[in-house]
């Protein structure tokens, strides 16, 4: 039985100078390199502008034709040269080293997710890697895989996926197949997803998720992370901008799921969650089978994977 986690994961001119063009690292493709590059420079761009000068140190001084840092504010935080960064944002085919990179994701304040997801993008080794989610240990791990056939997975107080076994797809899709930034419960429930296919009576649902979500950010206003995903949230769905206009809180709690999965009929779970740390943060989820039919349902799709 597989297990699915969280993804956790060059040279370049010296920090503060300015780079010329050359070669990367030989890649498995070049297509596969140039695709990736470009991932890069839209994931960097994503991080650049959700960051206010203000949160920084910076004076908000100018018109800004776009969000967050310009790209020399950004080059000026991490210390290395404004037109080599313009060519990292432009997926230009250069090399980055681990040092520079190092400084860039301190630079854009990124949590040790969004590191791991830049690291892996440039291909390049982390030098101070998270070689571990502190929750998502072995023994969770082993957790997850003996819930089978039941659907469990491990999730964030912003709801982001951390780790599932392979009985969770039926409820959500294929984790790893979706954009880095999509792999978050709540931007599924409010955007065309299979987890909102499935789910019965979403639009229900979905009003506790915000909830929910509203009072595990009160822990993380300062965050950009939670900022840039409340920012795309209320841009991409007029009903999540609905729901959060409400102030509605609500703690995590258990209860009653159902999901409506093609080819396997209506299931009936209870869900529960497991606190993996002191304090309501990172939990594993689990769907446990309300009826003896529910029971054989989840027999049964387990049986096609």
């Amino acid at each position: 039985m597989s297990l699915t986690t969280a993804p956790v994961r060059s040279t370049a001119a010296p920090a503060g100078s300015t780079a010329t063009a050359s070669p990367a690292a030989a890649p498995s493709t070049p297509l596969a390199a140039e695709a990736r590059r470009h991932e890069l420079a839209a994931f960097l761009r994503s991080r650049r502008e959700r960051i206010a000068p203000e949160q920084v140190g910076l004076p908000t001084t100018g018109r800004r034709r776009t969000p967050g840092l310009r790209r020399e504010e950004l080059a000026q935080l991490a210390a290395v040269g404004v037109t080599w960064y313009t060519w990292l944002e432009q997926g230009r085919d250069i090399q980055v080293s681990t040092q520079v990179l190092d400084a860039v994701a301190r630079a854009l304040r990124l949590d040790p997710a969004e590191r791991s997801h830049l690291f892996a993008l440039a291909a390049a080794e982390d030098p101070a890697p998270v070689l571990e989610c502190p929750t998502v240990t072995p023994a969770v791990r082993l957790v997850l895989e003996q819930m089978a056939p039941m659907p469990a997975a491990v999730i964030n107080a912003r709801y982001d996926i951390l780790a599932h076994n392979p009985s969770y797809t039926h409820l959500v899709g294929n984790v790893d197949e979706l954009p880095f930034e999509e792999r978050n419960l709540v931007w599924m429930a409010f955007t065309p997803s299979r987890f909102r296919d499935v789910l019965v009576n979403h639009e229900q649902e979905r009003e506790g998720m915000v909830a929910r979500f509203r009072s595990g950010m009160a822990d993380h206003t300062a965050e950009p992370a939670w900022k840039a995903l409340l920012a795309r949230l209320r841009k991409a769905s007029p009903d999540f901008e609905a729901a959060w206009q409400r102030h509605d809180v609500q703690r995590p709690g258990n209860g009653l799921k159902q999901f409506l999965i093609p080819g396997v009929g209506l299931l009936h779970c209870d869900y529960t969650s497991f606190w993996l740390g002191p304090r309501p943060s990172t939990r594993l989820i689990a769907y446990t089978p309300r009826d003896e039919e529910t029971r054989a349902r989840m027999a049964l799709m387990a049986g096609g994977l």
